[in-house]
């Protein structure tokens, strides 16, 4: 039987190397640089130094003895200890791990009963984990593409309708087909996100096949070793059980042949040999008491007999004992720790795979969305026709109606049916009146000088980037001239304005009305129908003002102290300590702001109308008035950072809310 239990162990530890192939369990390593050698009674792992740091496993010592042994038995070797994997490494020996793999944690799995139940339960963990995220990426895949080729479908088919049909020419058309080209682009970019979305689907979904297969594999070896290990501890116990049956057998023939000293034997009996007096007494019965009417001939013959079967019995149980005490060390200190690994890699593989596909997901994500939205609103506004407001801004409604005018009339002029324009006074007709070339033509210069920039002579006075107390002294005036001109044509003509100052003016008129502002401010008209028309234009201006100021209104100087004041959560207190910051800026800037800041309190008077509250307000305005640095900015003052955001709207907004106790005194007030 102990042949059989050790000829199956070898068997399956020559198996073991077949049975987790590289292709099975990725190894990053040979198994031979991270593993002791094999054989673990040969002399080279007899000669390592072992320190037990682990209780020491049940050893066949332990069975309890039911009779006293022989002298075969005593001479057996019994302690069976079970020695630390990792300790039995040479310092100058092979490493039992790769240099990354965290030998802590194998330590900490050797020395756990239940360290291969536990990273199997944790793979299937990984597995349920890593299988969740494949479905998702699959099904976010299909939504995916279902709206790109839907999108895509739809900027076809529109476009594709449009030309057939009778629309409107001119810029219209060229701003329609362009935008249906940007939808076809960004319905592009969705069907390769969906794509990606599907490989990374497979991709986990194939990884979660391999490392449940390979978990599968390490656990059918791992239960492998453990019914050889259980089945040899077995027949161990069956030997033993033998030896000791052969051993009373024995004492019993022994006490027949030496039946008349009973007294004596009894008196020379160890303690320990047959246990005690009650045992000697079960054995004089059994066998001294039937000395009467034996042979001693035939008792020599039975004493004979049992010696050679408990011989036999002694030596079976001596083979069998080394045989498990082989198991178990080969199982503790060699195929345990292979097994664990093997487990490990697996959980590591799972993890760090399922991992890493959610990071790629995520930048993917953030790379359609900032695609969606370049692709909109592009990083380069110059260029013409870039994004999609810029586009629809760029139809000109007027060209167009005088282009459509100028075709339809040359296309049908000749074929009016109307009643006629002219003809004989007898027949009632008028005389001709006056033609509109003329009043036109004479209109046309003023036209010109109204729309052209070549006519507006340049003061030398510019407005825009010039520093705010320099721009006031060159003035001689208490508020840029610019604030006020602006602040009045936009509460004159805008203050019900829906949107107003969060939506932003046509390009080219802003940059038409700045030149004109920065040439000749005196000789510009707001109250005039090219400027009332969109008052966003005039907006935008002043907005652009504040942002060009080569030192924000509310300076560098004094940004922390603003924005830690807005960090104050009790109001009252962030209201005072923000009350103090806006009286330590300078006078100009002071001025300047306690203008401003009764103008938007104007435009919040009216927020049933224009939909422009206090906190929309100081969301625009937060990043104007703080002011930003560049990234090539050498300044020394505190950079602006995208942190300091929320802080600077909560400032203005607190200030806004408060603005008449911290500008408008008791005097002002009663006036």
């Amino acid at each position: 039987m102990g042949d059989d239990a050790y000829s199956a162990w070898k068997s399956t530890t020559d198996h073991s190397d077949s049975s987790i192939p590289a292709d099975g369990i990725t190894f990053h390593s040979p198994p031979s640089q991270y593993l002791v050698q094999e054989g673990v009674t040969s002399p080279t792992l007899t000669q390592i130094s072992l320190k037990p740091s682990s209780p020491t496993p049940r050893s066949s010592s332990d069975s309890p003895v039911r009779s006293p042994a022989s002298k075969h038995r005593d001479s057996i070797p019994l302690t069976v200890e079970r020695r630390d994997t990792l300790s039995t490494i040479p310092s100058d020996g092979v490493s039992l791990v790769e240099p990354s793999f965290d030998e802590n944690v194998l330590r900490a799995l050797c020395e756990l009963d239940c360290g291969v139940p536990l990273l199997l339960d944790r793979i299937k963990q990984g597995l349920v984990s890593c299988r969740e995220a494949s479905v998702f990426f699959k099904k976010r895949a299909a939504l995916e593409e279902e709206y790109g080729k839907s999108l895509q479908k739809l900027a076809r088919g529109t476009s594709e309708v449009y030309s057939m049909n009778d629309g409107k020419a001119g810029s219209f058309v060229t701003a329609w087909q362009s935008s249906m080209r940007l939808h076809e682009l960004m319905a592009e970019n969705r069907i390769r996100f969906a794509h990606r979305l599907n490989e990374m689907s497979e991709e986990l979904a194939s990884l979660a096949k391999e490392v449940d297969k390979n978990r599968k594999q390490t656990k059918e070896l791992a239960s492998r070793y453990e019914r050889v290990l259980q089945d040899a501890e077995i027949n161990m116990e069956k030997s033993k059980a033998r030896l000791d049956v052969s051993s009373e057998e024995l004492e019993r023939v022994l006490l027949q042949k030496e039946g008349e000293s009973f007294s004596e034997s009894a008196v020379q009996v160890k303690p320990g040999v047959l246990g005690s007096k009650r045992v000697l007494g079960k054995a004089v019965a059994k066998g001294g008491l039937l000395l009467k009417g034996k042979n001693p001939g035939n008792i020599l013959r039975q004493e004979d007999d049992i010696r050679l079967r408990v011989s036999n019995a002694s030596d079976s149980y001596r083979k069998a004992l080394n045989d498990t005490q082989a198991m178990r060390q080969e199982y503790f200190n060699f195929q345990l720790p292979r097994i664990l690994r093997a487990l490990k890699e697996c959980v590591d593989e799972i993890d760090l795979g399922t991992k890493y596909h959610l990071t790629r997901y995520a930048f993917l994500f953030e790379s359609i969305v900032l695609s969606d939205g370049s692709t909109l609103v592009p990083i380069a506004p110059e260029e013409e026709a870039a994004g999609l407001k810029a586009l629809y801004e760029g139809i000109d409604n007027r060209a167009d109606f005088k282009t459509y005018m100028q075709n339809y009339a040359y296309a049908h002029g000749g074929l009016a049916k109307g009643p006629r324009r002219e003809g004989p006074a007898e027949e009632g007709f008028l005389p001709p009146l006056p033609t509109h070339n003329a009043s036109y033509s004479a209109a046309q210069p003023p036209q010109s000088v109204a729309n052209g920039n070549t006519h507006i002579s340049d003061r030398g006075r510019p407005t825009f980037g010039v520093d705010l107390a320099e721009q006031m002294a060159r003035d001689q005036v208490e508020l840029p001239p610019i604030l006020e001109k602006c602040c009045v044509a936009i509460e004159k003509y805008g203050i019900r304005s829906q949107g107003i100052y969060r939506i932003s003016g046509m390009a080219r008129r802003v940059g038409m009305l700045k030149e004109r502002l920065d040439k000749d401010m005196s000789s510009v008209d707001l109250d005039s129908d090219e400027w009332t028309g969109d008052i966003n234009n005039v907006t935008s201006v002043l907005k652009l003002w504040f942002r060009e100021l080569p030192e924000p209104l509310l300076t560098f100087n004094l940004h922390q102290g603003f924005v830690d004041a807005a960090k104050i959560d009790n109001d009252r207190l962030r209201h005072i300590r923000l009350h103090e910051r806006v009286n330590d800026l300078p006078d100009s800037n002071y001025a300047t702001l306690k203008y401003f800041m009764g103008h938007l309190h104007k435009i919040a008077q009216h927020e049933a109308e224009n939909s422009m509250s206090i906190q929309n307000l100081a969301i625009v305005f937060g990043p104007t008035l703080f002011g930003q640095v560049s990234n090539g900015s050498t300044s020394g003052h505190a950079n602006v950072t995208m942190a300091d955001a929320p802080y600077q709207n909560r400032a203005l907004e607190t200030i806004l809310e408060h603005y008449t106790d911290i500008f408008v005194d008791e005097n002002e007030a009663t006036t």
